[in-house]
């Protein structure tokens, strides 16, 4: 059964300010989290069940934080929760 993917505010708003190209390159991405939810790196500490998939934008590392709801083991949705250049990705997110 696939994923539901759902949005954040946030994350709307990000993608909002991209190209159609890069939108395009993103949606690839995000297709790829929903087929292998796993393929992120799981955070730990404050961003505790947040994983985060980097990738490459316009020869720049991006990041693509995500949770898995209701949780890792048995998902239902995935939640795009931000996305971003690696720099103050992290404190942003934490907000």
């Amino acid at each position: 059964m696939p994923l539901a993917i759902l949005v954040t505010p946030s994350f709307a708003r990000a993608v909002k300010k991209l190209h159609s190209k890069d939108k395009a390159i993103l949606d690839e991405n995000v297709k790829a989290v929903a087929n292998e939810y796993t393929i992120g790196e799981e955070k730990r500490g404050d961003l505790n069940g947040v994983f985060v998939h980097k990738f490459k934008l316009n020869n720049r590392e991006t990041l693509l934080a995500y949770r898995l709801q209701p949780d890792k083991f048995n998902p239902q949705a995935l939640i795009l929760l931000a996305v971003g250049p690696h720099e103050n990705f992290y404190v942003q997110l934490k907000r």
